[in-house]
C-alpha cells in the first residue's frame, strides 16, 4: 500500500483491540484540495472523510491481519457502517480505537472509535465510529488462486509495527 494513515500504534491486545493515530500535518499534499481560497473565502485546509475511514480500515485491518499471523491476504470487503461527524485539519491528532468483534475463516468484523484531539494538551473528542468487514482473500469462492506474497501487509506496515513496538508472527 503507498499511502499511510496511521502514524503509531500505541495500544495492541493481539486478537482483541488495537489503537492508532494520525497526526494531520499542513505538509499533506490532499489538504491543498481540500479546500483551496476562493474568491472571497479563505482556505480551509481538512482530511477528507475518506481519507480517514482509509485509517479505520488500515488499524482493523491490521488487527485482523496480526490476529491470522499475516497468514491471510486481508482485504476491505465492506464499511457496513460509517458515522463522522466532523474532519480534522492541520495540527490535529486522530485515534483510531479498532475492536475485533469477529474472526473466522472467511474473514473479520472490526468497530472503530474516531476520537480527535483539536489541540494539544486537550481532551480527546468522539467524532465518529465505523463497522468494517474484511475478508480473506484466499478463502474466495471463486476458486481463483491469488499471489503468495501478502500484498496488504508490505514493508511500508511492516516498519509501522516494528516502530511501534509491535512483534510480527513468523
Amino acid at each position: 500500500m503507498r499511502w499511510m494513515w496511521i502514524d503509531r500504534i500505541l495500544e495492541h491486545v493481539p486478537g482483541e483491540r488495537m489503537v492508532a493515530v494520525k497526526g494531520v500535518s499542513l505538509s499533506e499534499e490532499h489538504l491543498y484540495d481540500h479546500f483551496p481560497a476562493e474568491g472571497s473565502r479563505e482556505a480551509c485546509p481538512v482530511m477528507p472523510a475518506t481519507l480517514i475511514l482509509e485509517g479505520c480500515a488500515q488499524t482493523g485491518g491490521l488487527l485482523a491481519g496480526h490476529a491470522e499471523r499475516f497468514k491471510q491476504k486481508v482485504l476491505l470487503a465492506k464499511i457496513a457502517r460509517a458515522r463522522l461527524e466532523r474532519e480534522a485539519a492541520p495540527g490535529q491528532i486522530l485515534r483510531y480505537s479498532a475492536t475485533l468483534v469477529r474472526l473466522d475463516d472467511f474473514g473479520a468484523h472490526t468497530i472503530i472509535d474516531i476520537d480527535l484531539f483539536p489541540e494539544p494538551g486537550a481532551p480527546p473528542v468522539r467524532i465518529g465510529d465505523a463497522e468494517i468487514v474484511f475478508s480473506h482473500a484466499d478463502q474466495n469462492r471463486s476458486g481463483l488462486e491469488l499471489p503468495e506474497e501478502n500484498f496488504v501487509f508490505g514493508d511500508t506496515f511492516t516498519t509501522l509495527l516494528n516502530s511501534s513496538g509491535i512483534e510480527i508472527p513468523e
